[in-house]
């Protein structure tokens, strides 16, 4: 029997513990954090051996294959010790793939992954087919080929997870977009973030496809890199040389493989962004064979995604949104695109690395003030105090939200939309819009 050892017990590692065992490893789950009590109760209901706030070495290093927690970076000495004793590490969707022969459509990018996969999922499941939502979102895809398995599966995959993915394959793949992103991650180099984004092309066949944006630049540049067997559906905001899904004179519309088309109005989701989420979504329920009126209507109906471009409430004529899911510049760049008011902008948390330079010319043109939200608020200073517009520095979210209402005047805009990762202040993305949400609410 070989033995599987699992580091992380979070929803990814504690679902690989359950489909390893089920597949007769011997199985050991180790977290440097506390675990939660469902992840253990799940472990303890399937008699799997875990520990918690330490690494016990000589439990791990025996291990013959590794599966690792994407959260955990290479540069953690237990990985590294791992990878000295030269021990294979794999993500748990790597490992999920090797006992499903279910058809995979895999979503990444820099922005948009969340919102376009939760979409795909509704068109699929809104056409009644038996599909599960895996990956990044949030459900371990090993947990459902263990014990609720399903002929269809959309999957968002983040860079991390692709990191350790090698023959896993995708039957659609769809790439978004790819602008700077956990670079701290990545040795501060923008390629190695680019090779890790491509790797959701490998292993595909000409029975596959490939969607991706055909505007992005970085995506073209890579492409001619790639010996793509895939077939290829390029999609583009307007109509242009080579794309097969764009905007033309208020229709929306995609060629192949079946000929499609709706009143651009008629898409639930708003703002120039989430014409590529919708582009990307409807071409890959047209090649799984979804029925046009099904397609038609469910981009018509779909309620968006938590902590996207969420809208709280409006609290005396100023209407508060919480855009936390934006951890990056570019995504805070297409919430303040979409801004049709003005607007007081609250920005910050843990720095990844990032350039805010993009963002400037949009913040000088929609923005009345600037609330930083952060344990170190430094390098925002150095960045936009100098635009003349007013800020403040706040440390909680209650000091945030005060200080926008102060701010903020009938018919403004108060746009929660960090740039940043949120591990300074907050235990992820979801603590972050929840508080801002409950205190906006009890303004």
């Amino acid at each position: 029997m070989s033995r599987i050892v699992v580091l992380g017990a979070g929803e990814s590692g504690a679902g690989a513990a359950v489909l390893a065992k089920k597949e007769g490893f011997d199985v050991f789950v180790s977290d440097m954090s506390k675990i939660k009590d469902k992840y253990k109760k799940l472990m303890d209901d399937h008699h799997i051996e875990w520990e918690e706030g330490q690494h016990t070495e000589d439990k791990i290093l025996n291990a013959d294959e590794i599966i690792k927690s994407p959260g955990i970076p290479d540069t953690a000495p237990m990985i590294v010790k791992v990878k000295e004793k030269g021990i294979h590490i794999i993500s748990e969707i790597e490992f999920a793939g090797r006992y499903t022969d279910s058809k995979m459509i895999c979503i990444t990018g820099s922005n948009g992954k969340t919102t376009t996969t939760s979409l795909i999922y509704h068109i699929f499941k809104e056409a009644g087919y038996d599909v599960g939502l895996a990956g990044n979102i949030g459900n371990s895809l090993a947990l459902q080929v263990a014990e609720d398995p399903h002929a269809y599966y959309v999957i968002e995959l983040s860079s991390f997870q692709l990191d350790n993915m090698y023959d896993f394959r995708a039957n659609i793949a769809i790439l978004l977009n790819i602008t700077p992103d956990h670079l701290d991650r990545y040795d501060f180099c923008m390629q190695n973030y680019v090779d890790a984004k491509m790797r959701i092309i490998q292993n595909q066949t000409p029975q596959d496809a490939f969607i991706f944006w055909n505007d992005d630049p970085i995506i073209h540049n890579e492409l001619s890199k790639y010996d793509i067997k895939a077939i290829l559906y390029p999609f583009s905001e307007l109509k242009e040389k080579g794309s097969i899904g764009y905007i033309e004179e208020g229709e929306y519309k995609i060629e192949k493989p079946e000929p499609f088309n709706m009143e651009q109005e008629s898409l639930s989701l708003t703002g120039k962004h989430n014409i590529y989420n919708s582009l990307a979504a409807g071409i890959a329920t047209n090649i799984a064979g979804i029925k046009k009126d099904i397609i038609r209507q469910s981009l018509s109906d779909f309620p968006g995604v938590e902590h996207r471009l969420e809208k709280v409430c409006s609290v005396r004529g100023v209407q508060y949104i919480n855009d936390s899911k934006a951890t990056n510049v570019d995504a805070c760049w297409y919430a303040l695109e979409s801004m049709k008011n003005k607007t007081i902008l609250i920005i910050g948390g843990k720095d990844k690395g990032n350039d805010y330079s993009p963002i400037i010319p949009l913040v000088k043109e929609k923005c009345a003030g600037i609330v930083y939200l952060g344990a170190d608020n430094k390098k925002l200073h150095d960045n936009f105090d100098n635009l003349g517009i007013p800020v403040r520095d706040t440390h909680s979210m209650k000091e945030c939200v005060e200080a926008c209402y102060e701010m903020a005047e009938p018919g403004m805009t108060v746009l929660l939309s960090p740039c940043c990762a949120s591990f300074d202040l907050f235990k992820n993305m979801e603590d972050r819009g929840e508080q801002f949400k409950t205190l906006v609410r009890n303004l």
